[in-house]
């Protein structure tokens, strides 16, 4: 890897000093700097774009250029006329200035190129063609090669900063705006131009009266000849393994006209090719972002879905299933129909070996070793109509329902150095459905209305069962270690001990109906200033009803009464919250400043029932927040937050019962449990430089929890019992991220650091304890971008993760350095690899490390060409395992994690 690096280092350095500047000012016809000016260099022997420029506030321009060759230089600016000239560079440096003059039709030069950035207003536009260098298949290729745009780990868009919020195709939403199946799927060569659409709203009525700064959107423009036909491409592939033969299904389609749409996204594959993860699904569908984000309260219902233990990236077999569809109709200007319909299948099987270290020494708490061998299936089904008329300007109704079900199961066999082995199954059939309504009327130039509301009805039913193995012999011996691990726990939860085995299960259903709604009204005070009146509500309800249970020999069931918990084995929980609030916000531009200030103030009732018994509890709160942004240039701002919130835990930590967490974590909640109340401040800087392409971007939080909601835990050797309280101790987190990056020519640079610090109390055997973690990452890389020559991007990210718990300390380092190589040979053979080396290091301690290495070859007649061929080899290393280090509130751990082997797989692409 060093070799490698040394020779990217020499390969820049050789084509840095093999180029000149060219440099100097344009200006107007009297001398006045032009700034937004266009300088394009073709070079005369190729006929491609060697470098362009657009001018700075002081009409400044500096093009690299390569040493004794001859361009073409155009120079070109809105309403004046074009400048064009054959210019020969030698081996210094040259400075020239450029005066335009008043354009005149007749004189008009004709631009040979399109500058490969444009700046409209509030819209960057990318001309696609002037970023690619025929490797790119897909979007996400493209995107990832544009100044100030990143494709971040999470397979996130982010333009100078910000995440995108949503990305449409010539002005429509694709997949309901969801970026990561965009950038995954739509083929390069379809995009014509990029335009990034900053300070977006999707309501024009409020775009001057809400601040929008931090909304970014994309829309991608098609090539011409894209529209009125099918585009897009179908792959088709195999190949074997040593376990099983491979194959793999891709269709792609798309269908664009002015009033219709309609796309297609297929893909069936056992080569572990994800189109879709569950985490995707979770979050797919957006824009139902709740009327009551902003309003200081956050109501938590839960999430009682299966929590399964894989990533599709982690595991030794997966078998994936997609189909998806979306569609969007504008039977008139006014009015468009859109929606989307998804099905994705997922089975896993996956293998994780654990050694785990648990809290504070003095505790007593066994070190464990544990192998987990599970076999995962999801079905999930999303569908999603939305409507939106706007039969004037001054009104706008919208409205969204989107259905989700699922039925999913993991099996497991878990093997514990401390408790044995265990036979678990999980199951669960959910489904929510989501309502959205908006209107939005201006009453006149001063006065807007807005109204929003949205219903939730979630339905969840997780079912639970654990097999230990129990040798009924030995439950009264008086010394634990000759009894099982299980036995005081299972003498503790009633369960009948003379079984060879214990097989207990339990029965969850909880049910979830929130109606969240507001109305907002704007006055116009001036050009400069209004004011926003806000009056909302939020009505809950929640029923949670839990059962535990044992199966006997001849398959009855027993219904067991705990030694503990007042005996309390079931659940029976009504959980009823209502908020009212009404909210003032004043919004003052004042030069470089934008001030908005503004508080909420909150009448809050509850209520829980169980048991025959009844918890209620009703106050006010007053909760201020507070923005003040600095728009010190264009592209360039910092912007001060702050605000209070209210949290309101759900029902299952209310409920007094007990719940099975699984067979080694059992949790019983508490019914008079009380809000949480945080101050969080963040600082947010953001430079975007248009004219050297250099980007600095720094983000600074804190957050402090008072009477945050915490867990009281108590461990039998590894089994730990649980319930909550309200901690009297306060938990407060810090995080810094950065990013600078810097374009030299056709080479970028960036570096990213982070850093993230915690303290958080903890209570385990009736000890408070703190437990501080601190996370520190660097993260250097350069990537280069030729037309021509192949593309190297290096990265090294260096990591250090510390946890003091109590008493122990531990201290994790990552080295991680990577390379992606990629080319475009003789204009038909496209080769792409991609190496990273991995090195995890505990302090005083040993280290692991595990390397990834995957390539692919193929091969098209020309880029216009309907077929390609292509061979692609994951895993090329074979390696059987990764390593990680983790860390939580009660142990630090170690894991091996085993993934698929070397895959080689022959695939035939065709494009439409």
């Amino acid at each position: 890897m060093k070799n490698s690096l040394l020779v990217l280092l020499l390969f820049v350095s050789q084509i840095t000093f093999a180029q000149i500047k060219f440099q100097g000012v344009v200006k107007d016809s009297i001398g006045n700097p032009l700034e937004l000016a266009n300088v394009i260099a073709i070079n005369q022997e190729s006929n491609a774009l060697e470098s362009f420029f657009i001018t700075d506030e002081k009409g400044k321009y500096v093009l690299g250029l390569k040493k004794n060759s001859s361009y073409k230089l155009q120079v070109s600016y809105i309403g004046m006329k074009s400048f064009e000239d054959i210019i020969t560079t030698k081996e210094i440096d040259v400075n020239r200035d450029f005066t335009l003059k008043p354009e005149n039709a007749l004189d008009a030069v004709e631009l040979t190129y399109e500058m490969p950035v444009t700046v409209e207003g509030d819209t960057l536009v990318y001309n696609a063609d002037s970023f690619k260098n025929g490797s790119e298949r897909k979007l996400e290729d493209v995107l990832e090669k544009l100044p100030g745009v990143e494709i971040n780990e999470e397979g996130q868009v982010e333009v100078e900063g910000k995440v995108v919020n949503k990305l449409m195709v010539n002005g429509k939403d694709f997949f309901d705006g969801d970026t990561k199946v965009a950038t995954k799927n739509i083929p390069s060569n379809a995009v014509d131009k990029i335009q990034v659409l900053r300070n977006y709203s999707e309501v024009g009525q409020l775009s001057g009266v809400t601040n929008n700064q931090d909304n970014v959107a994309i829309n991608i423009k098609l090539k011409e000849g894209k529209e009125n036909f099918w585009f897009g491409n179908v792959t088709v592939g195999g190949g074997s393994s040593t376990d099983e033969e491979l194959y793999l299904v891709q269709p792609k389609l798309f269908y664009y006209s002015p009033k219709f749409t309609l796309n297609f996204i297929g893909d069936i594959n056992n080569t572990g090719e994800v189109a879709l993860t569950r985490r995707d699904l979770l979050g797919f569908g957006g824009g139902f972002r709740a009327p009551s984000n902003s309003s200081g309260t956050t109501l938590n219902l839960g999430n009682n879905n299966l929590n399964f233990l894989t990533s599709q990236n982690n595991a030794i077999k997966v078998e994936n299933k997609l189909a998806a569809t979306n569609f969007s109709y504008s039977p008139k200007k006014t009015l468009d129909f859109s929606g989307f319909a998804v099905f994705n299948r997922n089975v896993i099987d996956s293998k994780r070996v654990s050694f785990l270290q648990y809290t504070d020494v003095d505790l007593g708490i066994p070190d464990e070793q544990t192998e987990r061998v599970s076999n995962e299936i999801s079905n999930q089904g999303i569908i999603k109509l939305s409507t939106s008329f706007k039969p004037n300007v001054d009104n706008q109704l919208d409205y969204d329902i989107i259905g989700r079900i699922s039925k999913d199961s993991q099996n497991q066999n878990f093997s514990s150095s401390v408790l044995g082995n265990t036979n678990q199954l999980e199951e669960g059939t959910p489904f929510s459905i989501n309502q959205n309504f908006n209107y939005y009327y201006t009453l006149d130039e001063k006065n807007i209305f807005a109204f929003l509301a949205q219903h939730l009805i979630k339905d969840e039913d997780p079912f639970y069962n654990a097999v230990l193995v129990n040798d009924p012999t030995n439950n009264d011996e008086l010394d634990e270690d000759d009894r099982d691990a299980f036995d005081t726990t299972a003498q503790a939860l009633g369960l009948n001990t003379n079984l060879n085995n214990y097989d207990i299960a339990q029965n969850r259903r909880i049910k979830s109906n929130q109606l969240d709604a507001k109305l907002d009204y704007y006055h116009i005070l001036n050009q400069k200033s209004n004011i926003n009146l806000t009056l909302g509500t939020i009505l809950s309800k929640q029923q949670f009803n839990s059962n535990i249970f044992q199966f006997l020999d001849d398959g009855s069931k027993f219904n067991p009464t705990p030694t503990f918990n007042d005996g309390l084995a079931n659940n029976d929980t009504e959980y009823n919250f209502s908020d009212v609030y009404l909210g003032l916000h004043y919004r003052l531009k004042t030069g470089k400043f934008t001030i908005t200030p503004g508080f909420s103030l909150h009448a809050y009732g509850n209520k829980n029932s169980q048991f025959g018994e009844e918890f209620k509890e009703s106050f006010f709160r007053f909760l201020p927040d507070f923005e003040t942004r600095i728009q010190f240039k264009k592209s360039e701002s910092l912007t001060l937050r702050y605000n209070m919130q209210n949290q309101f835990t759900d029902v299952t930590r209310l409920a007094r019962g007990l719940v099975l967490n699984n067979f080694n974590s059992i949790s019983f909640g508490e019914p008079d449990l009380q809000n949480a109340l945080s101050h969080n401040v963040s600082l947010f800087y953001s430079s975007f430089n248009l004219f050297n392409y250099t980007n600095v971007f720094a983000r600074l939080a804190y957050s402090k929890n008072i009477d945050q909601i915490r867990s009281l835990t108590n461990f039998e050797n590894v089994i730990t019992t649980s319930t909550f309280f309200n901690s009297s101790f306060a938990d407060e987190s810090v995080s810094a991220f950065g990013r600078i990056q810097r374009t030299f020519g056709k080479i970028r640079a960036t570096l990213n650091t982070n850093f993230n610090y915690s303290k958080s109390n903890q209570f385990i055997q009736g000890r408070q304890s703190l437990n501080e973690s601190f996370i520190q990452s660097y993260t250097p890389g350069l990537r280069t971008n030729f037309r021509e020559a192949p593309n190297v991007s290096v990265n090294y990210r260096y990591s250090v993760t510390t946890n003091n718990q109590g008493n122990r300390k531990t201290v994790y380092y990552t080295n991680a350095p990577s390379i992606d190589f990629d080319a475009y040979i003789w204009d038909s053979v496209t080769f792409r690899t991609d190496y990273s080396y991995n090195v995890q290091k505990v302090k005083d301690g040993d280290s692991d490390s595990f390397e990834t290495w995957n390539a692919s070859l193929a091969y098209r007649k020309n880029r216009d060409a309907k077929f390609e061929y292509e061979i692609r080899a994951t895993n090329l290393l074979n390696i059987d395992s990764r390593i990680d280090n983790s860390a939580n509130n009660i142990s630090v751990s170690t894991s091996e994690t085993f993934i698929q082997p070397r895959f080689v797989t022959f695939r035939l692409r065709y494009e439409l």
